[in-house]
């Protein structure tokens, strides 16, 4: 949804006292995501590492996971109620995202003092088994509150060679290969498989009708469920429901949506494309551990990033993508940009006591 769009339509549509009730729920929400970014507590116990878990990214921030604990063991599963049938059919990015959250266990695990390794299962599930240590910190630890996917331009700049270097040593793990794709003769065609998938996206109303049962228009609705797409993250305006939803139908089109991501692709200095050595869920979780230590090392290099998966996600596209990565026998499970910007309002977590079940 175009910015420029939605304000031309939000001055016809908002009366001056829903945007003041609007203005004085984002500050509520500012308080409200600074406690759940707030800086890791080693004291805090389980709770609090599973509350560092589940700032993990996730497809459409669903948070499709559940959590017991057994002992010194933490288990993390998938919660299929929370899948994207229509965008990602066979659960990959679902596991992918359980992956990244093991990724959290293991790093916010080893500063807490619970030292251990993220076992995969070969149905994609997680086993956490730690042991008590001496707590060791990572500047990894840090960048977990402070990561976010940016959906907006980046500045232009180009990212630095030692960055560069340090985000191929950090995607580098069994199972997943990653490529790196600098200057404008590779980011262009990508740039235009990502408008051409984009475009058959939004030709698929059950595509678009699930987005939208994700998008929260305004801070309200964003802390209540705790989860979903909150417009502000994305650089857009808040609404009350009633008439986000009426806006979304009427300026969430093709031809903005593919201007959008052409601009974003135009700004972008490097992208990121990530393949699983085979397509099952053991391999698509193991993918989301190196995929979170890249985000994470990003972060921590002072680099914003942000996922434009459309060619992976639509079939007829992946060869293409694939192609251009120099890998044309494997599929392709995610596409990422990385550059600089400036930070947005951060995306809502549910509560541990939602995802933290009774062992």
């Amino acid at each position: 949804m175009l910015r420029r769009e939605f304000l031309v339509a939000a001055g016809a549509a908002l009366t001056v006292s829903a945007c003041a009730g609007a203005a004085g729920r984002r500050e509520d929400y500012a308080g409200y995501t600074a406690a759940l970014r707030a800086p890791l507590r080693p004291e805090g116990g389980t709770p609090e590492l599973i509350r560092f878990a589940t700032l993990a990214p996730n497809g459409h921030n669903t948070q499709p996971w559940r959590f017991t604990e057994s002992g010194r063991m933490i288990a993390l599963h998938p919660d299929m109620t929370r899948r994207t049938p229509v965008v990602d059919p066979d659960d990959h990015h679902l596991f992918i995202s359980l992956g990244a959250a093991a990724a959290h266990l293991e790093l916010a695990g080893a500063a807490m003092g619970r030292s251990g390794r993220a076992e995969v299962r070969a149905d994609g599930a997680v086993r956490y088994r730690w042991t008590p240590a001496t707590p060791r910190e990572s500047r990894l630890v840090a960048a977990i509150p402070a990561r976010q996917s940016t959906r907006s331009p980046f500045d232009g700049r180009d990212v630095a060679p030692q960055a560069l270097r340090r985000l191929d040593t950090a995607a580098r793990a069994p199972g997943v290969r990653m490529v790196l794709l600098t200057g404008r003769p590779k980011l262009d065609p990508l740039a235009d498989l990502i408008v051409a998938a984009n475009g058959v996206q939004m030709d698929t109303p059950e595509f678009v009708a699930e987005l939208k049962h994700w998008m929260r228009f305004n801070a309200a609705r964003a802390m209540a469920t705790g989860d979903g797409l909150y417009t502000a993250a994305s650089g857009n305006p808040v609404f009350p429901d009633v008439i986000g939803s009426v806006m979304f139908d009427a300026f969430f089109r093709k031809a903005a949506e593919n201007r959008r991501y052409a601009r974003q692709m135009a700004s972008t200095p490097a992208a990121a494309l990530f393949f699983a050595e085979r397509a099952d869920p053991a391999h698509w979780t193991g993918l989301g551990m190196a995929v979170e230590r890249f985000l994470l090392t990003a972060t921590a290099e002072g680099l914003a990033t942000a996922f434009v998966n459309q060619p992976a996600e639509v079939a007829a596209y992946r060869q293409a993508l694939a192609a251009l990565a120099g890998e044309p026998g494997l599929r392709p499970d995610l596409v990422i940009r990385v550059g600089h910007a400036p930070r947005l309002p951060y995306a809502p977590r549910r509560p541990v006591s939602e995802v933290l079940l009774p062992g």
